[in-house]
């Protein structure tokens, strides 16, 4: 086969180091993928590609956005990207499982069980060294941390998946019976790790039947421009203004100059979270997907 295509590479002299080219598709620590980060840019151009070819098979479309949203996770958590599949199945089952019992005592214990699996995993991924510091420190003695990852966006989906099962346990939505439907509802990349949280009620049937437009997609290109604008051009750079306010000795600080870190730790917060809202937004009305407004006024 190397004969063969020698000559076409020698017409067309093109050096691909193919091991870095594969570096950049894994999983790196110290550069997690986001949405304003150049690699998601170009990865979300080819998925757009294989989205529009797929636009007459709904089926296919939303098992290849679920698919590509656990791929997005890994390349920004890694392999914490199973926590995804025990939250989606876990409370997929319970659904199923309460949807088919009107007795109350049942009903009551599906519910419980989704908050315990979701807190459970929040608080032990989040809260586990935190709690075991106070506890030490209220006995009197001493805490080491554990070595414990913090995925992204764990809060979000965590509780947009319980939000689900709380709704049917209320009876303001039916169980989802087709697990891929469920599973693109939990695991939606344009508000995956970031938000907004929507329930189930806003976005089901969204994922069964939506509108894809010139228009609608001119719109999401638009408000995802206004949202890595926030993201890049404001949150990023008074947070480096924030960074050096912050890592200044108490002496040096002048009133001017900390109310001017307060305030530039207020903007930092308020734009790194609107812009990702807005963001995920643009994305979603890219999908044909329409999200609630998350971010109207600051605080």
């Amino acid at each position: 086969m190397k004969p063969l295509l020698k000559p076409i590479m020698n017409m067309f002299p093109i050096d691909i180091d193919f091991s870095r080219l594969l570096e950049a598709f894994k999983y790196n620590p110290d550069a997690p993928m986001i949405f304003s980060s150049g690699i998601f840019l170009w990865l979300f151009a080819a998925f757009m590609v294989i989205y529009t070819l797929l636009q007459h098979r709904n089926t296919a479309r939303i098992l290849f956005v679920a698919l590509f949203s656990y791929y997005f996770y890994y390349k920004s958590s890694g392999t914490y990207f199973f926590l995804l599949a025990i939250v989606t199945v876990t409370d997929f089952m319970i659904a199923w499982l309460m949807d088919r019992t009107d007795v109350r005592w049942k009903r009551k214990f599906c519910v419980v069980l989704s908050v315990s699996v979701n807190l459970g995993l929040l608080c032990y991924f989040k809260y586990t060294n935190f709690l075991g510091g106070v506890i030490a420190s209220l006995m009197g003695g001493e805490f080491t941390a554990l070595d414990i990852f913090l995925p992204v966006g764990i809060s979000f989906f965590t509780f947009q998946s319980l939000s689900y099962t709380i709704d049917v346990y209320r009876g303001k939505v039916e169980a989802e019976d087709n697990l891929i439907t469920f599973g693109a509802f939990v695991v939606l990349f344009p508000q995956l790790i970031a938000g907004p949280i929507i329930k189930y009620k806003d976005l089901g049937d969204q994922i069964d039947s939506r509108t894809c437009t010139v228009e609608k997609f001119a719109s999401g290109v638009q408000m995802f421009v206004i949202g890595l604008g926030k993201k890049v051009l404001i949150a990023n750079n008074v947070g480096m203004l924030w960074e050096s306010y912050k890592a200044m000795a108490l002496g040096e600080l002048t009133v001017a100059g900390s109310w001017l870190g307060v305030l530039a730790f207020t903007f930092q917060i308020y734009f790194d979270f609107s812009g990702y809202s807005d963001m995920a937004i643009g994305l979603g009305r890219m999908l044909g997907f329409e999200f609630l407004p998350n971010f109207n006024y600051p605080y």
